[in-house]
């Protein structure tokens, strides 16, 4: 099958969606599938205000629709709400192919915490974009519980996975630090409320491992925590293995791949009751959840490695993979063209 992903998303930005859609492409690709993958760096492009790791596209419409046209798809999958998704969102509806889509970022709740903007018009925003998608696609209950509360259609699940063969425990620490050490992995960035973890008052260590546009500030203001920057590959992965819980203070994520990540590491993670961590954690068995992040970290650090493991050793990307696939079965149609 010929698949067409649309993402703004995309290499040399870390982040959840990134590494879904690589991980993805890549086993679509062993399966003998052709993916093409239309992406910022098919286009000339800007840095987005306030967030400037991001780039947007200028103009990809005509673009797009060359590369759509030679390309001559049987899906079409678009990832992202900014201007190469709602590229493809046209070409789709003009020449009414049928195409699904993926809600991976509270796009509305980013946005508020730099403009205010109502949430109400944000959410009608992302909502007109997705509700001519045949299936959009969600990564947890919770998540679908949400967006059906804001008039959502048509929401499908697709799931998570993780590499079970790279991150594993490791018995030898890499991390010669007090203990306990706590540990942040992710974007450093507004959304992923970092402050709250920081600010806990505990004993050891507190590491954050990753970059993005909030690193300075935080590293002036909490000059006792550990700022790794960004880590990849093996060395990432014994980092990650080294710490005795992972944080994951965001308020705001849809799934949070570092969770299982964390967890096919054997470490416990710590959250707050929220979408993502509801669907992920059970308190006790792979870490601990609680709307006190202090009390949510202190019980993690109780829970045993080894059932952490276990849990994510159920979470293959294959299975992910196969579920994204039933979703996108080709479905082309003709007709004349519509207005989108």
């Amino acid at each position: 099958m010929r698949i067409a992903i649309l993402t703004d998303a995309w290499f040399p930005q870390v982040n959840g969606v990134v590494r879904t859609l690589n991980t993805t492409i890549g086993i679509l690709e062993q399966w003998g599938h052709e993916i093409l993958c239309i992406n910022p760096q098919h286009f000339k492009t800007f840095p987005m205000p306030t967030y400037p790791d991001i780039p947007l596209s200028v103009t990809p419409y005509r673009r797009a629709k060359k590369l759509l046209d030679a390309f001559n798809p049987d899906a079409i999958h678009i990832s992202t709400e900014g201007p190469i998704g709602w590229a493809g969102r046209r070409y789709s509806l003009k020449h009414n192919f049928p195409y699904t889509s993926t809600y991976h970022t509270r796009f509305p709740e980013y946005v508020r915490l730099r403009v205010p903007i109502p949430l109400s018009l944000s959410y009608a925003f992302v909502r007109r974009f997705h509700g001519k998608a045949v299936h959009t696609m969600v990564a947890t209950g919770s998540m679908k519980q949400t967006l059906e509360s804001r008039g959502f259609k048509n929401l499908e699940f697709w799931s998570r996975g993780v590499d079970i063969d790279h991150f594993r425990p490791d018995g030898a620490s890499v991390l010669d630090l007090e203990q306990p050490v706590m540990l942040y992995l992710g974007r450093v960035a507004i959304e992923k409320n970092i402050r709250d973890f920081l600010s806990l008052d505990l004993p050891g260590t507190k590491v954050v491992i990753g970059d993005g546009p909030a690193r300075i500030d935080l590293e002036e203001e909490f000059p006792e925590a550990l700022f790794l920057g960004y880590r990849e590959n093996g060395d990432l992965a014994r980092l990650l293995a080294s710490a005795d819980v992972m944080v994951f203070p965001s308020r705001t994520d849809t799934f949070g791949l570092v969770m299982l990540e964390a967890m096919a590491s054997g470490v416990p993670v710590a959250a707050y009751p929220v979408e993502g961590p509801l669907d992920v954690i059970e308190n006790g068995l792979n870490g601990w959840i609680d709307e006190d992040l202090k009390i949510a970290t202190q019980k993690a650090l109780d829970v045993n490695r080894d059932s952490c493991r276990k849990f994510a050793e159920a979470h293959s990307w294959e299975a992910c993979t196969r579920q994204f696939l039933s979703l996108i079965e080709p479905n082309r149609q003709t007709g004349t063209d519509a207005s989108p």
